[in-house]
Parts: structure tokens; sequence; C-alpha cells
């Protein structure tokens, strides 16, 4: 069987079914080719969704800016029904806590460039403000079976807290409703079908082959197949020009009841990002919290070279160690005997940001290395992709002049060239799941 299309995406996840609607909007025929039973049950399910700013570079911030403004207007963003069964974002702000690799003065210099609103928080502030916290500061992150790791704080730290982050309250859902508009615009959705081969002739691409024996023809490819991204670039036979190495590293997010003292009138507490012990916390409904960790330089991480062989079941070790970090930080939190929580998989480049390129293949184009910190930003990423495929396809020559992508929320211009397969690593980047 041969289905012909203007263009094929590769993954349905949050990132592939965003791309593929603004693809479809820009007058395309679309096709979603998936190995998964529908949209968004790959790592997009495992997404912890949280919405914040703090990013190491202006594109950074400013796309998570943009994204901040399409969730607030999701069904417009959809152009759903007033009926339609829809995500929605929950406003809780973020803390980040003071640490060494992410300097307060550029942060907030970050946000004044963009916009964001932000408290600057002392200790004093801070506990006020989170009374079920310890304010000490703890910095460098050690193993808890370190002996160091219980030793009284010398000193305190303070944070940056930026009130408009909070968390989408359904990644799965939200992915749902992206592919449903995607549908509603013509896209043709096929799950169940792995990509096999990518077809190429003369330097350009030609569409892709799937373990079923059907071929999609297309002349433009795109690869958001999130972990399995860097298989799909080697059927492709690209990568030789990329800067930036790219690999699955299996992760997980725990479950605990929340401590007393953390939430507010409303049931629900702030994200805090503490790199200082090497976590982070999420309130979650229910009186819940999610506790995910920042790779400090002291844990092992965990990679692997099969995303589909990742044992999706939680582990005691790395639970006890999560969640005793945030007991650390929380210290009426308690730490249950039973791990509780989820397993996936990211996909991660050399410095945490997302490759959104084209490649040496004339009309084959990634959105990768976007697991662990782009979830939110999903709504811009289709936009600012279809920009960039539009612009190329015209001949425009993105290695040397970088596309430049206007946001239509906020009026921001930003340099997709901050994305390029071909950047300098940014050393500026904290080096973990914040970017």
């Amino acid at each position: 069987m041969v289905v012909t299309a203007d263009a094929v995406v590769i993954g349905a996840g949050v990132m592939g079914s965003s791309i593929a609607l603004e693809l479809a909007r820009s007058g395309l025929r679309v096709a979603v080719v998936d190995k998964g039973p529908g949209p968004g049950q790959g790592s997009t399910s495992a997404s912890s969704a949280i919405m914040r700013f703090n990013y190491s570079t202006y594109p950074g911030v400013a796309i998570a800016w943009e994204s901040l403004h399409c969730w607030q207007g999701w069904r417009d963003h959809l152009e759903a029904d007033a009926g339609s069964d829809l995500a929605s974002y929950t406003r809780t702000g973020v803390v980040m806590l003071d640490v060494p690799v992410v300097p307060r003065d550029r942060a907030v210099s970050l946000f004044r460039s963009v916009g964001v609103p932000y408290e600057e928080w002392d200790a004093e502030t801070l506990q006020q403000r989170v009374p079920a916290i310890d304010p000490g500061r703890f910095w460098p992150p050690k193993p808890i079976q370190d002996e160091a790791f219980w030793a009284e704080a010398p000193s305190t730290l303070g944070a940056v807290f930026t009130p408009d982050g909070g968390f989408i309250d359904d990644p799965l859902l939200a992915t749902v409703n992206l592919a449903d508009a995607a549908a509603r615009a013509g896209v043709q959705f096929q799950f169940k079908r792995a990509v096999t081969r990518v077809r190429q002739t003369g330097g350009h691409v030609t569409g892709v082959e799937t373990d079923d024996g059907q071929s999609v023809e297309a002349p433009l490819v795109v690869n958001a197949a999130g972990p399995w991204s860097s298989r799909l670039n080697a059927l492709a036979g690209v990568g030789s020009d990329f800067t930036m190495t790219l690999r699955p590293m299996r992760q997980e997010v725990h479950q605990v009841v929340a401590p007393s003292g953390y939430a507010g009138d409303d049931g629900l507490g702030p994200v805090v990002a503490d790199l200082d012990l090497g976590i982070y916390v999420r309130p979650a409904p229910g009186g819940f919290l999610l506790v995910g960790g920042t790779e400090p330089a002291c844990d092992r991480l965990d990679w692997v070279d099969d995303p589909d062989g990742v044992d999706p079941n939680r582990t005691v070790a790395l639970f006890e160690t999560q969640v005793t970090r945030a007991a650390r930080r929380f210290p009426q939190l308690r730490v249950p005997p039973q791990p509780t929580g989820i397993a996936g998989v990211y996909d991660v480049t050399s410095d945490w940001a997302p490759v959104y390129d084209r490649t040496e293949l004339d009309g084959y184009y990634v959105a990768i290395g976007t697991s662990g910190n782009q979830f939110k930003n999903a709504p811009v990423v289709g936009k600012l992709m279809a920009t960039l495929i539009t612009a190329v396809q015209a001949g425009h020559d993105h290695d040397d002049i970088p596309v430049q992508f206007r946001g239509e929320h906020t009026g921001h211009t930003i340099d997709l060239g901050a994305f390029s397969r071909k950047r300098q690593i940014n050393a500026d980047s904290s080096g973990t799941v914040m970017g």
C-alpha cells in the first residue's frame, strides 16, 4: 500500500502532533506515523508537564513565555468546540532555589528582557512563602549514603519566584487534544506502524516505509520520534554535521503525599526547582507531590541503548534517593516504604537543549532532544517548525542566515539558530533537565 502526502511526521507525541497541526494549517497534506497505539503513548505520557521559564538563554526563556499564552488560551489555540474535554494549565508559581550553576543575576536579566514577572526572595521570605521548606544551603548535591548529606547546612539560600509558572494537568490529554485538532485540519494518523526505512533519491528525502510494508511518499519528513530519534537519524543517514550528541536516558518521577505546610489555600503548593539537592517537586491534585531528579553530578545517569528495552517499573534505589532528598528540603515529608511513581525515557542532547533544524538530507527535518524540559513549549514548537520548514523549502539558507520566528502572543523575535544542529555547546547550560 502506498500513501502520498506533502509531509510525513514520525512520532505522535506532543511535539509530533503539534508540528503536524501547524503544517496542516499551512496548507500541507500531512501524515503522521507512530509505532504506538495512539497519540502521546511514548515518552510524552511520562512528562511532569511543568510550565517554567528558567532557561539559560534568551530564546529558551522567550519560547517558554510565548508557550504560556498558548496554554492560557488552549481552546482557542486548538480551535476546539466549547464542549471539548481539554487539558488545562494550573498556575502555582515556580520557586527556583539559588545555586551556583544557575546564577540569579543571569536569570533575572533574562526575565527582564523577555518580560517574565518575577520576585527575588531571601531565605526569610522563602520560608515565609513556603512554610514547609528548609532554606538550608546543602550545595553540592550528595548521595544520600554520604554522611555529609546529613550534615547541618552551613548557610541558607534564597530563590527567584515566577508567579506565572505551574503545570499542565494531563500531558496525555493535552497530546490527544493536539492530535484531534490536527485530524480536524486533515492530518492522517497511522498508529502501530514503525518506520523501517527513510527513502531518498539524489540527496533528497522521498518518504518512509513501515514494518507492515506500507510506503508513505512525501518530499518532507520530520523526525519527532523522541527517544527513538537517534535510531531514525541513523536510518536516514544523517548526523555527520551535528555538533550535538543525542542519547536516550531513563528517568523516574515519584509520587508521595505532600508534606504539611506545603500547600496553600487552594490545596496546591508551588513547583520547586532544587538543584541544590538535585531534585524538583511539583504539586499534584489530591494532596500529592511529584518528585523528579535534576541529574546531579554525584549520581550515575541511566543511559540506554534501546528505548524499547527500558524497564517501566520504578526502582527502590532511585525512589529512596529522590524522595529522601525531597524530605531533606521538606522535613515533614514522609518517605513511604514502597516506591510509587513512573519511569520514562528522555531524549537528551549534549547541553540539554533541543535541536529544531533541517539536516544535510534535503527535506528531512528534526525536532529532537526535547525530553525532560520541552513539553511546555510544544504549541510554539509546532509553529516554529512550520516557519522553519516553509522558509528552507523556499530556498532560505538557514545554516548561514538563521530563520527568525516571531511569537504571535508576545511579539518576541526568536533566532532559531539557537536550536541549530551545528550550534556551539551552551556553556551556560546547567547540564541538567533544567537546561
